[in-house]
């Protein structure tokens, strides 16, 4: 069939369609002209998309006959069970497939982590290359302490939250590049090993573990599973499988836009700890046991709610008529 042809004989229609399924208002010949239209181009999408799936004439269509779908059926839920159905099955079952990938990451950085610990910790050579003997010890004594509190609590974790959003955003959005998601990786295991290092050489290890204790085992996990997220991005375009590039990397994107959107509460919440917990009075083992908690709390919530949804086939990505892969049926 000739494309272009085919399309110059129905483009009136389609653009007729797409005129009714935007108007405000319709008159009763105008909603029936809506319906007819709206079967034809059915059948029309079905042929385009049997001999160009990946067109840009069949994504067009198929968004025209959706909305137009949604002015004589209505919208298929409300607000709420769109809500619960995201934070129920969506967002952890996304959480649930990258759970191998992100303790894969985390494995990572604590292994390069304690190598630079060790070094730093070590070898005087090394720590004085890091910095100097005065350095260190203001370091030690006054500016790592000083950070989690030298704001007010609330502005401290509101700062915190932002910062670390945008970094675990961009581990997922650049992480098709390959390159971004090992640089933060060893980028972030690097500066928390040099500042291990430093602690252990003074003699203080328990002081730096009793501040990054807390807020880190949350706020660590949420980096490791940005950059799992990052990872199948790249991944899906490099080994599609069955798929199209397009459409592999097209699926595994919306689906991982879905984490970025959890990984802002998640990191929300270990915002909340580093900027309340961790610089207050409460004995030591109160405040990792909180931190702790967070964490397992976090986990739970993956494998409850998350397990039973991916072995259902849920992935955190679009249904798949609003993703515009499946014929809307007349």
């Amino acid at each position: 069939m000739d494309m272009d042809a085919f399309s110059a004989v129905n483009a009136d229609k389609w653009s007729r369609l797409h005129e009714l399924a935007y108007k405000g208002r319709l008159s009763g010949p105008e909603a029936d002209e809506l319906l007819t239209l709206y079967q034809s181009t059915s059948s029309h999408l079905s042929l385009i998309r049997s001999l160009a799936p990946e067109s840009g004439l069949s994504a067009s269509l198929s968004a025209t006959l959706a909305q137009a779908r949604t002015r004589f059926t209505g919208a298929r839920s409300n607000v709420m069970a769109d809500l619960a159905r995201f934070f129920v099955v969506a967002l952890p079952a996304a959480f649930y497939r990258l759970t191998w990938l992100t303790l894969a990451c985390g494995a990572a950085f604590v292994l390069i982590g304690t190598a630079y610990a060790l070094w730093i910790g070590t070898s005087p050579e090394a720590l004085r290359a890091v910095a100097s003997e005065a350095a260190a010890r203001q370091y030690v004594e006054e500016d790592f302490i000083s950070y989690y509190s030298e704001n007010p609590a609330a502005s401290f974790a509101g700062a915190v939250w932002t910062n670390n959003a945008w970094i675990s955003a961009q581990a997922v959005a650049l992480g098709i590049t390959g390159v971004w998601v090992p640089m933060i990786l060893f980028s972030n295991a690097q500066g928390v090993g040099i500042a291990a290092g430093i602690f252990a050489a003074a003699g203080k290890s328990d002081v730096f573990y009793s501040y990054i204790l807390p807020h880190g085992l949350m706020e660590l996990t949420a980096v490791f599973i940005a950059c799992a997220a990052g990872l199948r991005i790249f991944w899906a375009m490099v080994s599609p499988g069955p798929r199209t590039r397009g459409r592999a990397v097209a699926e595994e994107g919306r689906s991982l836009v879905t984490v970025a959107l959890g990984l802002v509460l998640v990191l929300f919440v270990s915002g909340l700890v580093e900027g309340f917990v961790t610089p207050s009075t409460l004995p030591v083992w109160a405040k990792i046991g909180s931190g702790a908690a967070v964490l397992a709390g976090y986990w739970l919530y993956v494998f409850a709610c998350g397990r039973p949804a991916y072995l259902a086939g849920e992935r955190g990505d679009l249904r798949r008529e609003d993703a515009g892969y499946t014929e809307i049926a007349a």
